[in-house]
């Protein structure tokens, strides 16, 4: 029986790695329950009341500074800066290390994390 090298523990342990990690979006998008859809294309639109505070999301032309992917979400109309991830996923300014599945489960996850604190505009630079 040939000896474990260290190549083949570490080959191993990145595999056994990236299975865990392959299955951390689809678990956050089924625990998001947002009704919406896991972004292949461009998310879409929304314009709802959530725990009082209104969230919007649309496309917007023109991208400039915006790693949205053209798409831009407001809490209260004030800007929440949101990022795609190269997985699908998407994350805030406010919740950053928690991705979630769409724009709209980002809105509502910076609503929840902001506990009821004013959104303060985000400069860009």
């Amino acid at each position: 029986m040939p000896q474990l090298s260290r190549r083949r523990a570490l080959t191993a342990a990145a595999v056994a790695a990236g299975a865990t990690l392959a299955a951390v979006p689809a678990a956050r998008a089924a625990r998001a329950g947002d009704g919406g859809h896991p972004a292949h294309g461009s998310p879409e639109a929304f314009d709802e009341v959530y725990r009082g505070r209104r969230i919007q999301g649309r496309i917007q032309g023109g991208g400039g500074h915006h790693h949205g992917g053209g798409y831009a979400v407001y809490v209260d109309g004030v800007e929440l800066h949101v990022m795609r991830n190269a997985d699908g996923s998407w994350i805030s300014v406010v919740s950053h290390y928690d991705p979630v599945s769409t724009p709209r489960a980002a809105a509502r996850a910076a609503v929840d994390e902001l506990q009821g604190a004013r959104l303060v505009p985000f400069p860009a630079g």
